[in-house]
């Protein structure tokens, strides 16, 4: 990771390294820049700065997570970010009200998009994630984006005494929506591949 002196988030984690400071701001910084010098950068941020994660979170303790910005190239070449998160953090389980530690390790590629059209093309064509990066990014706000991707909409902690069987108990589980539509597919669909 790059160190050193880069700027400062108000809450005075690390926002940006050496080499990706241009836009400056919380945490603003050119991508273009980061993936053509294939530098990276990262730090610590405390979950509960993050307004759209915060009425989530459990108890109301710091909530320390890692986070890693790297500059590289999908298998296409193509610009693109890697947004990479690791901690834990603390949830309430739907079943027994407890809280408990919901571990995070997450790593998404971001492909970047010049403008609107290419944004759109991108969308379209690849399966990665897209984002427009013709302005500087804000790097709390992928974090951000990214820890709500990991979050349970209901989460359910795996406590022997917590009244709500874990999601991996295999007694009286739910019939899988997947298998219950293999039962009505058509009698040659088993030979057909995604995207025929």
């Amino acid at each position: 990771m790059q160190g050193g002196g880069g700027a400062r988030s108000e809450a005075g984690e690390p926002m940006v390294g050496q080499g990706a400071t241009k836009g400056g701001g919380r945490g603003g910084f050119d991508a273009f820049q980061l993936v053509r010098q294939r530098q990276e950068f990262g730090g610590v941020i405390d979950a509960r700065t993050l307004p759209r994660v915060v009425d989530r979170l459990a108890g109301a303790e710091a909530v320390p997570l890692a986070w890693r910005i790297a500059g590289t190239a999908d298998a296409s070449g193509r610009p693109a970010v890697a947004v990479a998160i690791e901690g834990g953090v603390p949830l309430e389980c739907q079943g027994c009200l407890q809280a408990f530690t919901w571990p995070v390790q997450q790593r998404t590629l971001l492909l970047l998009a010049r403008d609107e059209a290419e944004l759109g093309r991108l969308d379209a064509l690849d399966e990665h994630e897209v984002v427009l990066a013709s302005a500087p990014l804000d790097a709390r706000e992928l974090v951000e984006d990214e820890l709500l991707l990991t979050l349970p909409f209901a989460p359910r902690c795996t406590r022997t005494d917590c009244g709500v069987q874990p999601a991996d108990a295999p007694a009286e589980r739910a019939p899988s929506a997947f298998a219950a539509l293999a039962g009505v597919r058509a009698p040659d669909a088993g030979k057909r591949r995604r995207g025929s």
